[in-house]
């Protein structure tokens, strides 16, 4: 694996600063408007569940795994970082008329492209049970303007998430963790899929723009991203999938896509 990072197909950190909200809200912005295939990995999906599906959500859609497939019948599903809607529609199918999907998404543009699509979903699948909610997925008890707070207590049957986690600012993180905990009913599940580091990520690149908003220096080190679930009092988490082969190695440094799943 060479250390020579993918090129953006457009640049649109070329005048940003080095500030990790404002990379990664620039390059996901412009991202929903323009394909990029740097950002993160492709994954491929059921072909059945993409059909409903428009074309431009698709091709906008940027992860590293498939967390849908820990979804079950008439789950209430949370998806953080919920971007072009692809994987909160596939959820929809997935949990039925009786079930509830919500994705939160900071991206004004993300979230155009995912609320456009919704009728044309509803149509094809036959019925309606996915919205999308702006906010930061590390404030999910941020209190709105009738006092009640973005995200519910102890709603949710399933968090899932998919290269999202490593966009959050390290000092977001223990927020982050605490909110998805704070949503969940008893015995909740999660189910993340993220990229993951060999060893902790230094300050050095984490300053990089490109890096972070690419999914790449903001990585979780991977054990402490099953130590920092375990510590939170989940049961049975693991890695239900992780890649033999890096995705990228940078300054000997080899990251990798995991799906981590575990419950309350």
């Amino acid at each position: 694996m060479s250390e020579n990072r993918c090129n953006p197909s457009i640049n649109p950190l070329a005048e940003a600063k080095l500030d990790q909200t404002k990379a990664v809200d620039t390059r996901y912005g412009a991202a929903a408007n323009n394909h990029e295939s740097c950002l993160c990995t492709p994954v491929l999906f059921d072909k059945k569940l993409l059909k409903a599906i428009p074309s431009k959500v698709i091709e906008r859609d940027y992860g590293c795994g498939d967390p849908t497939r820990w979804v079950k019948v008439n789950d209430t599903v949370l998806d953080l970082g919920s971007g072009s809607g692809k994987n909160a529609f596939i959820c929809a199918q997935v949990v039925g008329q009786s079930g509830k999907v919500i994705g939160v998404d900071r991206n004004k543009e993300m979230l155009k492209l995912a609320r456009a699509a919704c009728p044309l979903v509803a149509e094809n699948i036959g019925f309606s049970n996915v919205s999308f909610i702006e906010g930061n997925i590390e404030s999910l008890d941020a209190l709105q303007s009738d006092s009640s707070p973005l995200i519910p207590k102890g709603i949710i049957d399933v968090v899932l998430s998919n290269c999202v986690l490593n966009l959050v600012n390290p000092s977001g993180r223990q927020a982050l963790l605490k909110n998805i905990k704070r949503v969940l009913k008893p015995g909740g599940r999660v189910a993340i899929s993220d990229i993951v580091s060999s060893r902790p990520v230094p300050i050095s690149l984490q300053k990089d723009p490109e890096l972070w908003s690419g999914c790449i220096s903001g990585a979780w080190q991977e054990d402490q991203f099953i130590n920092d679930f375990r510590a939170l009092g989940f049961k049975n988490v693991k890695y239900a999938e992780r890649s033999v082969k890096p995705w990228k190695k940078i300054k000997q440094i080899e990251f990798r896509s995991v799906t981590l799943i575990g419950n309350l």
